[in-house]
């Protein structure tokens, strides 16, 4: 899960970005002050700055500082200021897009998720995003947020069957040659156990059972 920083005085407005921003599954958090994002020691993967905030701190400080630090790091620069010069000094210092209040908050989400992609780049196939889950394919690695999660290598593998195979139905005839192999010779309930197991350490996974057949991931 991306992590974003929004800094905003506009309380109202900040309460409404930082909504529309969690419904696509980021994690947002907020400031009014400039001074107060300096200060903080949180890393964040994009920065969403108002340029004229409550205190004597703006938002081209507060990138100065961002780029000391991380000159890699996207940031979007919000102003009620829609001047050419704003948008040039914010160029020159290092942001990665400009968008003039009042603007409308889809087309803000949609920014946001462009920048992200274009800078967090991974491998196709490599790590797969569900809702607040992030599995490293490559390493073996599942994660809740930034919480590794243990799973075993069988937990492990039924979740990457279902991870990339959503809304296909399995059957426990399916799952036992899939994960156990075909040459394993137990019962079909070693896959209910399974299943049980995963849900437990992934409750947010939608595994839906079909009754007299086996199991789906939507």
């Amino acid at each position: 899960m991306y992590k974003i920083c929004l800094v905003e005085d506009e309380t109202d407005l900040a309460r409404l970005v930082k909504t529309y921003l969690e419904k696509e599954h980021y994690e947002v958090t907020c400031f009014e002050k400039g001074q107060d994002v300096i200060d903080s020691k949180e890393h964040y993967q994009l920065y969403i700055l108002d340029i004229m905030l409550k205190d004597d701190v703006t938002g081209y400080d507060i990138i100065k500082e961002i780029r000391k630090e991380n000159p890699e790091v996207p940031v979007i620069f919000t102003s009620a200021r829609d001047q050419d010069l704003d948008k040039i000094i914010g160029l020159e210092l290092g942001s990665d897009d400009y968008i003039t209040k009042p603007y409308s908050l889809k087309e803000l989400v949609l920014r946001v998720g462009n920048i992200l992609k274009r800078t967090y780049k991974e491998p196709k196939g490599n790590i797969i995003d569900y809702l607040h889950y992030r599995v490293d394919v490559e390493r073996r690695i599942a994660y809740d947020k930034d919480r590794e999660i243990k799973l075993t290598t069988l937990e492990f593998d039924l979740l990457i069957l279902f991870l990339q195979n959503k809304n296909k139905c399995f059957s426990r005839d399916d799952l036992l040659n899939a994960v156990w192999g075909e040459d394993y010779f137990g019962n079909d309930r070693a896959v209910d156990d399974l299943v049980r197991r995963l849900r437990k350490k992934m409750p947010k996974l939608n595994i839906n059972t079909i009754y007299g057949y086996g199991y789906r991931l939507s």
